[in-house]
């Protein structure tokens, strides 16, 4: 079932509220896990370490969250899954009718590996061959494209792309800004086909990825980032309302610098 709830605060959120409930099934999910391991029952689980993990901690599917009010998928207003140019690897600059800006910022590049889940705690997890990932996030200053004023013509920091034979996409992106509310992060959907995807159809998991804090800290201490800055000093990864729960299948692993950009990695059991 689709979700159609918010994960944003003030403009971007309709608030904590609708989160709840999907907060809740984690947590149901969870304690249905540790009884299922009691009495001798395996859960289906994949990997989502860097790679492969034999952990049992690091073995289940990536948590589904709410897509939040501004996806583009159709579900919520606009579709921009169905534009031609939608499927690209560098999702930095406008494409198609809109007004063909770039989104300025710190350079990233965000790296998701999309492996099955019911290999569960195989080393190495089985990659998910052909599938797709639609991937999303705001602007440096907090905006989303096609939805929030000043941005409502473009269509930048969205794209589409089909896994490799290793399960990986890899899109060429800015460093997301920090709002009012919400930890910084970057919204996905993954597709079991490209032709999914494109038509809007049969998502596979709704969720997001969240950024280390002193990453977070280190961009935001650069020009064009400073209303970034006091809104992350508010928050916390515990406090948020979609990751307060838990973040251990969504933290990524980021490495590099404010001068040479950054490179975010996730691997993502579905």
């Amino acid at each position: 079932m689709r979700r159609h709830g918010d994960d944003e605060v003030h403009e971007h959120d309709r608030g904590l509220s609708h989160d709840l409930p999907v907060l809740a099934r984690r947590r149901m999910i969870r304690l249905l896990a540790g009884a299922g391991a009691a009495a001798g029952l395996v859960p289906l689980v994949g990997c989502t370490a860097e790679g492969a993990s034999s952990s049992a901690a690091d073995c289940a599917r990536v948590p589904e969250e709410t897509a939040g009010p501004y996806p583009g998928d159709g579900s919520n207003g606009v579709n921009v899954l169905k534009e031609s140019g939608v499927v690209r690897s560098d999702i930095t600059r406008s494409f198609g009718d809109s007004a063909g800006s770039t989104a300025e910022g710190v350079p990233l590049t965000c790296t998701l590996t999309v492996v099955d889940a019911a290999s569960g705690c195989a080393t190495p997890a089985t990659p998910r061959k052909g599938a797709a990932v639609y991937v999303w996030h705001c602007d440096r200053e907090g905006g989303y494209s096609l939805y929030t004023e000043g941005v409502t013509d473009e269509n930048y920091l969205r794209g589409v792309q089909e896994t490799d034979e290793k399960g990986r996409v890899t899109f060429t992106s800015v460093f997301p800004g920090c709002y009012t509310g919400r930890w910084p992060h970057i919204h996905f959907e993954v597709y079991g086909s490209l032709r999914d995807a494109t038509s809007a159809t049969a998502i596979t998991s709704t969720s997001q990825l969240a950024l280390p804090k002193d990453v977070c800290e280190a961009v935001y201490a650069t020009a064009g980032y400073e209303r970034s800055v006091d809104h992350l000093g508010r928050l916390s990864l515990e406090s948020d309302s979609v990751f307060g729960d838990g973040h251990d299948q969504q933290l990524a692993t980021v490495r590099g610098s404010v001068e040479e950009g950054y490179t975010a990695t996730l691997t993502v059991a579905v």
